[in-house]
This record gives structure tokens, C-alpha cells and sequence, in this order.
């Protein structure tokens, strides 16, 4: 069977997204198809959801990997791929889609990985030590750099940036949105739409694309 991109209209018609599904129809060689009804489209041919951003509620559950797309967003770019992954838990769907997406496009990609401080850190009354938050982050940085390495040796033409950020995920990603062709989280199985993506799809300046396990 042919695999197809569909562009699901929900609350109204979107221009930036149909433009960004016809661009990516046409990088993968793949025809599109235009869905209208209420009912999330979902079938064994469907190789991508786009859809406008507003509609995330519509697609929370979609099995299908889905790219919300802002409106003010007004033409697809092949800027890097941004990543969001926890290097604790990596989600190895959206870490693929990432890749495949980078590798497609002919550009790097940029892993974003988030911490936050330990508890421990509350016992410095007086401002933690830097070679104390040194280490710390050092271990964020060694958690990514081996999360990713079986991908790196998968997608040797990749480029890859390993970005660790003591920020909120959202924050990290939102900041990266600006220069970025894609965004990339994944979904938990069983799990709607996380916060996370609520977040980014709100606030984010290029299309977010929301990965199921």
C-alpha cells in the first residue's frame, strides 16, 4: 500500500500547514491527503498527520507521528532539527524520527536534554559552588553523549550538537524554536498530548512534531 501524508483540517483551514505538508510530501516522494471529518485520521497507510497548531487537542492521541504547524509560520525551512529528549528515559521513536528527519533534510541536529538541580543543592545557603554544578552537569552531559551514541553510530552522516540546559524543557526548546526547521518530542504510550507539547505547540516558532511510543 502507498504510504500518504494527510493534513487534517479541524477548527478551520490553515495555509502554513498544507504548505508545510505539501513541502515534506514532496522531499519524501509521497502523495497528500486532505481530512475534513472530526475523527483523528489514523490507518496503516498514513505516514504522517500535519496539522494546524490549534488543533493539538484534535490529534492527542493520534498513533501516527504529528506535525503541528503555527500559522505565523509562513514557509517551510531545512534549518536544524531540535531534538528535545531525556536522557534518563530517551523516547527511541521521536529519537528516530530526529534523526531520519536531519538526515532527510541535510542538516544537523541539535539533541536538547534538560535538568534541574538535586535536592542537595538546597543545602548551599550561599550559592552552590561552580566546581559543585560543575559536576553535576558534567553527569547530564555523559547521560546524553551515551543515550545518543547508538543513534550517532546508526546515522554516521548526521551532525550532531548535544545541548544540556538547566531549564525547563519547554524553555530549553522554545528558545531553540526561533532558528529551527522542526521541532521534535516524543509521546508516552497510552499517553495524550503531555504538557510539554501543550507547551511548545503554544508557544513555538517553527512546526512541532509530537512522536507516539
Amino acid at each position: 500500500m502507498e504510504r500518504v501524508i494527510v493534513v487534517h483540517v479541524g477548527s478551520a483551514d490553515c495555509e502554513a500547514a498544507a504548505r508545510w505538508a505539501s513541502w515534506e510530501a514532496a522531499r519524501r516522494g509521497l502523495p497528500v491527503q486532505l481530512h475534513r471529518d472530526g475523527t483523528p485520521p489514523a490507518s496503516e497507510e498514513t505516514e504522517l498527520v500535519v496539522a494546524c497548531a490549534r488543533d493539538v487537542d484534535d490529534l492527542s492521541a493520534s498513533p501516527c507521528p504529528c506535525v503541528l504547524v503555527p500559522e505565523r509560520v509562513r514557509e517551510p525551512i531545512a534549518a536544524e532539527t531540535v531534538l528535545g529528549v531525556d536522557a534518563r528515559n530517551p523516547a527511541a521513536e521521536a529519537v528516530a524520527f530526529a534523526f531520519d528527519t536531519a538526515r532527510r533534510w541535510g542538516v544537523r541536529l541539535r539533541a536538547v536534554h534538560t535538568w534541574q538541580l538535586p535536592a542537595e543543592a538546597a543545602e548551599f545557603r550561599f550559592g552552590i559552588p561552580e566546581d559543585e554544578r560543575a559536576i553535576w552537569e558534567d553527569h547530564e552531559v555523559h547521560l546524553l553523549s551515551g543515550a545518543l551514541r547508538p543513534w550517532r553510530e546508526k546515522y554516521p552522516e548526521v551532525d550532531v550538537l548535544e545541548d544540556v540546559r538547566l531549564l525547563s524543557p519547554v524553555q530549553a526548546l522554545v528558545r531553540q524554536s526561533a532558528n529551527a526547521g522542526l521541532l521534535v518530542v516524543g509521546r508516552r504510550a497510552g499517553a495524550t498530548s503531555s504538557a510539554v507539547a501543550h507547551g511548545l505547540v503554544a508557544r513555538s516558532r517553527c512546526p512541532v512534531a509530537v512522536v507516539p511510543s
